[in-house]
């Protein structure tokens, strides 16, 4: 059995590649110290079972849980936390094997042997239950692959195309296979739906003018880009704007 370590204490690896050295049946193929790290080790290395702390700075384990739902292999996932007993039975309801800190390496055997794999939605209802992250930090793509984890605050916008989504980002372009409107309804706080196409990162919208057709376009920091703002959406637009202080 391959095992990744996923832990932002070096000790806490340690003792998690000791335990697991001493149980004989499983080889660590690999540590990382954040979820983003994780996903990537992941995929390149395709371990069997994750090992994979909750609480970690920068992306946690619920959302690096999700991103590795979504490889090509997916692992079995055994989250490490040291929950209280009431968040702890939201790992119970949805079948989903943990151990508590510190590890006794009897439970970690057991966990090990019952490994199972997890899907998104029974990931999001942990998340909701326990109270971490339900927003991702990070949107995650396969190209040729490899991995490529977007951060949100570096996403210009969302196109949709007829069977994908486009992301504009500052390094490019990439595509995911997710709805325009469950992108909507996760980063709504941060993003403005400016037409059925097009959601666009507030952060990133300079203004609001007339195009050459008498329509509505949205500006964009940094970017002589403009997009298209439908007669349906004017009104929202013009209102959001309002309260960013961006010219309209």
């Amino acid at each position: 059995m391959k095992i990744l370590i996923v832990d932002d204490e070096t000790l806490a690896r340690a003792r998690m590649r000791s335990l697991i050295d001493d149980h004989g049946d499983g080889v660590v193929v690999g540590e990382a110290a954040n979820g983003a790290a994780a996903v990537k080790l992941a995929n390149e290395l395709e371990p069997d079972v994750v090992l994979l702390d909750i609480r970690m700075p920068g992306m946690d384990g619920i959302e690096a849980a999700v991103h590795l739902t979504r490889l090509e292999h997916p692992p079995a996932v055994i989250f490490t936390t040291a929950y209280d007993d009431h968040a702890l039975s939201a790992f119970q309801v949805q079948a989903v094997d943990y151990l508590l800190k510190p590890i006794r390496k009897e439970r970690l055997v057991q966990a090990l042997e019952r490994a199972r794999k997890i899907n998104r939605a029974r990931l999001l209802s942990i998340a909701a239950a326990t109270g971490e992250t339900r927003t991702r930090t990070h949107i995650c793509t396969q190209k040729a692959g490899a991995i490529e984890l977007i951060p949100v605050p570096d996403i210009i916008y969302f196109r949709a195309e007829q069977k994908y989504v486009v992301i504009r980002h500052i390094n490019g372009e990439s595509l995911i296979d997710e709805s325009l409107k469950a992108l909507l309804d996760e980063f709504g706080d941060e993003f403005l739906h400016i037409h059925r196409k097009y959601v666009v990162a507030k952060a990133y919208i300079a203004g609001l003018e007339i195009g050459a057709d008498g329509r509505h376009e949205i500006t964009l920091r940094g970017l002589d880009e403009r997009l298209p703002v439908s007669r349906r959406h004017a009104a929202n637009v013009k209102q959001a704007l309002k309260s960013l202080g961006a010219p309209r």
